[in-house]
């Protein structure tokens, strides 16, 4: 079996652009930032980047790509990003019409890329100071779930956030916190503790996006804003095509987590 985590980043994208691999990303390429995607055509680009501007704790944008290039030349210049992310979404008109593991044949010269950044990015940051992360340990995806807190308009997109829930034990939520705050590249410090029903989620056994995993006993709910945020947006939107990442699913950077870290 091989050691996901310890290879860089170009090994698992060859591994996922050959068809290899095509499960969440979590835990691999240990020490580097992962990212979430975006795909719009080039009418729609000024709107959405207004909106991660607006929104900027569940959309930190990490790079653009020029129109009709799919090269990430900032954080992954040797990347592709029509095929170098395990799973993707296609959505049209708001509603989801396939899941595909390359877009190549979807490709269009207008259309411009956006690399999101990805709360997996602090995951090993917590497991370096002790802290469980839960999603790993039961090898699932990372739950997700769409709130009832509203993201700034902009434009033609609005819609409610997305969060990624980890169960913390209660004497440690105050350090995930801490940790998770040195971040503010990927998401940052928390946007709830606690109380899922506060923030609109009414059954937290099953998550909107992602897998359920085991809350133990003294262990609290703790959510993050999530990149997945976009997919719900474009549902409330309904552009005429949106191709997302699958929730979970990202592109691995060349870029080192500490780079986004603030010490």
């Amino acid at each position: 079996m091989q050691n996901l985590n310890a290879m860089r980043p170009e090994e698992v994208r060859s591994l996922i652009r050959s068809g290899e691999l095509s499960g969440p990303t979590a835990g691999m390429a240990g020490g580097y930032t992962q990212a979430n995607l975006v795909i719009l055509k080039k009418e729609l680009a000024f709107e959405f980047l207004l909106f991660c501007q607006r929104n900027q704790k569940p959309c930190p944008i990490l790079d653009v790509t020029e129109p009709g290039s799919p090269v990430p030349s900032i954080v992954a210049p040797g990347a592709d990003i029509r095929t170098d992310f395990p799973k993707y979404r296609v959505y049209r008109r708001g509603e989801l019409a396939d899941e595909v593991t390359d877009i190549t044949s979807l490709w269009e010269d207008d259309m411009v890329g956006f690399l999101i950044g990805c709360s997996f990015t602090f995951e090993q940051a917590l497991l370096n100071n002790g802290i469980p992360v839960r999603h790993i340990e039961e090898n699932r995806n990372v739950p997700m779930y769409q709130t009832n807190i509203p993201c700034v308009k902009a434009g033609r997109f609005q819609g409610p956030m997305v969060v990624s829930m980890r169960p913390v034990p209660e004497e440690q939520t105050v350090r995930a916190v801490q940790v998770t705050s040195r971040f503010p590249a990927v998401h940052g410090g928390p946007v709830h503790i606690g109380h899922p029903e506060a923030i609109g989620i009414q059954d937290i056994a099953k998550p909107d996006f992602g897998d359920a995993v085991t809350i133990h006993k003294g262990e609290v709910p703790v959510f993050w804003a999530c990149g997945v945020t976009p997919q719900a947006v474009a549902m409330h939107v309904k552009p005429e095509l949106v191709i997302t990442h699958a929730p979970g699913h990202m592109l691995i950077t060349d870029v080192r987590d500490e780079q986004f870290g603030v010490l």
